[in-house]
């Protein structure tokens, strides 16, 4: 029984550097990919993100209870980059 053990693994043992050789490669790339694929993700979300024009409209209080006086439950979410009753702060003094 050892000897057929002994005698596979003799025979797998020129194979086995270049086996190891390509999967610490494979896993090495697919490391770097994986970290590419989640910064171009946050990337993608970061520029969404800065399209919601919220803070910048006269309805909103920065009040975390009340976030916007007209639309309260789509404020500052995906659903705000188009919204209707959005009205530019025109006088800085009175917000």
């Amino acid at each position: 029984m050892f000897k057929v053990i002994s005698f596979l693994i003799h025979g797998i043992q020129p194979l086995l550097i270049p086996i190891c050789f390509v999967v610490a490669w494979t896993v090495i790339i697919s490391v770097v990919l994986s970290l590419w694929a989640a910064a171009r993700d946050s990337v993608t979300t970061a520029k969404l993100m800065h399209q919601i024009p919220c803070t910048g409209c006269q309805y909103f209080t920065d009040n975390y209870r009340l976030k916007c006086t007209v639309r309260p439950s789509i404020a500052n979410t995906e659903e705000a980059i188009n919204c209707s009753d959005y009205q530019p702060k025109t006088n800085p003094c009175l917000y």
